[in-house]
């Protein structure tokens, strides 16, 4: 009997081949600047109000989100949706690690000003697992693809397991 696999929902039909790289590198910048710019006014020690910060960042994430799902398709931004509950270890980690080179401490914070760079975090790791996928040509191939997201889930843990382990007192 045929394999039936439900084919991947596509965004726009062919949006994303004929983009190319270039989806990569302007999202990447763009991401870049306002994720930089967010992480630097939620962490600054006379930062911007709260409202602001969610202003600022809540809209762009929003406008992200929708480009999201026109470029990628529906399945792959709730694979984003999945990979963001198992990164909440990693988001943890990572900001907590580069917190502590500026001398702070992840808990010195409210869980409030977590939110808009925890979401650029998110984002920023959906757009280098796309990058990943479509570097290893594995869009269209299912065995590399499940190949290259274990690989991806395997690696993101060591890596985020070792700075949760470096930001442990004595580590």
């Amino acid at each position: 009997m045929k394999d039936q696999q439900q084919p991947e929902s596509k965004g726009l039909p062919g949006m994303r081949e004929q983009a190319g790289m270039f989806i990569y590198l302007f999202f990447g910048i763009h991401m870049l600047m306002f994720g930089l710019s967010g992480f630097f006014m939620a962490y600054a020690t006379d930062g911007p109000d709260l409202s602001f910060l969610y202003m600022h960042g809540g809209i762009a994430i929003i406008v992200y989100m929708v480009f999201y799902l026109v470029i990628f398709g529906r399945d792959q931004v709730q694979w984003m949706l999945v990979n963001a509950a198992l990164g909440i270890l990693g988001i943890h980690a990572q900001i907590g690690w580069i917190l502590a080179r500026f001398g702070k401490h992840i808990d010195d914070y409210p869980w409030q000003v977590h939110v808009i760079p925890f979401l650029y975090y998110i984002l920023y790791t959906f757009l280098l697992r796309q990058f990943l996928i479509d570097v290893t040509r594995s869009r269209n191939n299912p065995q590399r693809k499940r190949l290259v997201d274990a690989a991806y889930v395997v690696f993101s843990l060591l890596v985020y397991g070792l700075m949760l382990l470096r930001l442990q007192p004595g580590g």
